[in-house]
């Protein structure tokens, strides 16, 4: 393969717009460049989670199966990045939205049904799981706006709709993996 990027800046940006691969110019907060950027963000806080996963692995082997159903999402949200900026590009089929669905019954039969609403937190894991469920919806609002806009495929607002429903069960998944309890949702009392 041969050099992808052999200039960083190009100054072609400075007045508000960006390129797109088919050519298109079009400005920083066009839906399409939201989109992208929110996958990017959602990429960024997985792989955090992912090297967090990878520290905490000999300490708890059991989140070795989440690294293992995480880390390629990883590659098909540089895929869906790929879409986005080329709108005729399609990277992302069928089969890795099955492969989410998957993983998400297996680990939601381990972890049992839910019982209350949980708050993210109880360990680091934990917490940073929910903050990549959160990205993860985020990514889907910004790509269903766009949608509205510019009609994108369904495996693509499939896939990140699933994303954020493994997270959130990847979450809990890790809790119980950990030996922490769920932080469960307290109401506020009335008249206090």
């Amino acid at each position: 393969m041969g050099y992808r990027l052999s200039k960083i800046y190009t100054r072609t940006g400075d007045a508000g717009e960006t390129g797109l691969a088919d050519g298109r110019r079009v400005t920083k907060d066009h839906p399409r460049i939201e989109a992208m950027g929110e996958v990017d963000t959602l990429n960024s806080q997985l792989g955090l989670l992912l090297a967090e996963l990878i520290e905490q692995q000999a300490q708890w082997p059991g989140l070795s199966e989440l690294i293992a159903v995480l880390a390629p999402c990883q590659h098909r949200l540089f895929d869906l990045g790929g879409e986005l900026a080329m709108p005729e590009y399609q990277a992302l089929h069928q089969p890795e939205v099955a492969r989410l669905e998957q993983a998400i019954d297996a680990w939601n039969e381990e972890v049992g049904p839910l019982k209350n609403f949980i708050l993210p937190g109880g360990s680091r894991l934990v917490a940073q799981a929910h903050v990549c469920r959160s990205f993860a919806r985020s990514a889907e609002r910004r790509c269903q706006h766009l949608n509205a806009v510019e009609p994108l495929r369904g495996e693509c607002l499939a896939y990140l709709n699933r994303l954020s429903d493994l997270l959130f069960v990847g979450a809990r998944l890790i809790a119980r993996r950990q030996q922490i309890d769920e932080i469960l949702w307290q109401a506020a009392e009335r008249g206090a």
